[in-house]
């Protein structure tokens, strides 16, 4: 849900541009340093694989490959999480983490072109990430990998904690969605009410005649409501200024060419929304034979935690957990890493691996 709110937050980066080229790659300089793994069973590795039947980009990092392995499922759609690695260097140290840039994403489309990414549906991606999944328990000797997805990529990590549950050491998801074929209209509503309050007639009028039926919206008017929320909420549109596109402009692993391709990634992958907005999570299955937890921004507005949590007390699994970060909304694990490792370290991390609380 990224795509057209990074695009239009990009006039963030034109300043810099104009001016500041040199303290940017100062800052990408001192990324990359803070980014090298040097430790005796470390692993750090990138490159295409096939999966699919094209070439899609992964790495993996972490000081110890003997830790518990994360699989990643970035948000967007198509905003691939490797901008965010420097924020997030600290978990490395705890777990070996896969990111996958996803047809459509960053690399994988760049790499392809938008002609070369082939079927893009929901069911495609699924398939994908099961790919995927064998591909790294093969490289790494792993039975299990720990699903780790925010945003987006929790519809497609719910799915597949549903469906190969072997396969998984737990489910965690963070700026949970949940779609509920239509009867979900919290955020929506929350939006009419700040629009109202702010004196935007304008916006809303407009948001008022999309009506709260997502499934009923086009793409474009799903990008204008997302820009909509997120700029309507302070905390939001901070998070977005100061955590997004600061790490998308200081990224060390990306070009000014990449972050264009980057940007064009995330709005050829909007299409994929129509098809989200129809799931109804009730339905698809409330039972998970997996530890299961939940960590929600408390002021999300995006993916409001009302949802998540009512989800969340519905379903049945041998563990789970739900718990608040306070002072985020979406992106809450990237804005506060450190409280979201603690999560990890206190809750996740003795949930699959038997051992004591770790910090």
């Amino acid at each position: 849900m990224l795509g057209t709110i990074v695009t239009a937050s990009a006039a963030a980066l034109a300043g810099p541009a104009a001016g500041l080229l040199g303290y940017r790659q100062l800052k990408r300089t001192s990324y990359a340093n803070l980014l090298r793994i040097t430790t005796p069973h470390g692993i750090d590795e990138s490159g295409f694989v096939r999966i699919g039947g094209i070439d899609q980009w992964v790495s993996v990092r972490g000081d110890d490959r003997r830790n518990p392995v994360i699989l990643e499922l970035h948000g967007g759609p198509g905003a691939s999480n490797h901008v965010f690695v420097p924020r997030t260097r600290a978990w490395e140290r705890h777990f070996t983490i896969v990111r996958w840039d996803m047809r459509g994403a960053d690399r994988t489309f760049a790499h392809n072109g938008p002609d070369g990414q082939g079927e893009f549906t929901l069911a495609r991606l699924h398939r994908d990430a099961l790919e995927l999944t064998h591909h790294v328990r093969t490289r790494l000797g792993v039975d299990k990998v720990l699903l780790v997805a925010n945003s987006f990529g929790t519809v497609l990590g719910l799915r597949l904690a549903r469906s190969h549950p072997e396969l998984y050491s737990a489910y965690v998801g963070t700026d949970q969605n949940i779609n509920a074929g239509g009867r979900e209209t919290s955020a929506y509503h929350a939006l009419l009410e700040r629009l109202e309050k702010a004196g935007k007639r304008k916006e809303l009028a407009a948001v008022t005649a999309m009506g709260p039926d997502k499934s009923a919206w086009t793409v474009e008017q799903w990008s204008a409501y997302n820009k909509l929320v997120i700029t309507s909420d302070p905390l939001s549109y901070d998070t977005m200024k100061t955590v997004v596109i600061r790490s998308l402009w200081f990224s060390p692993q990306h070009t000014l060419g990449g972050l264009r391709a980057y940007l064009k990634g995330m709005t050829f992958s909007e299409r994929l929304a129509p098809e989200a907005v129809t799931i109804d999570e009730w339905r698809e299955g409330t039972s998970l034979p997996l530890p299961f937890f939940v960590f929600q921004g408390a002021s999300d507005v995006l993916t409001p935690p009302r949802p998540a949590r009512r989800f969340f007390d519905d379903v049945v699994a041998p563990v789970k957990d739900f718990s608040l970060i306070e002072d985020a909304s979406h992106f809450a694990g990237f804005r506060h890493p450190d409280r979201f490792l603690d999560l990890m370290l206190t809750k996740v991390r003795p949930a699959i691996t038997h051992e004591p609380a770790r910090r």
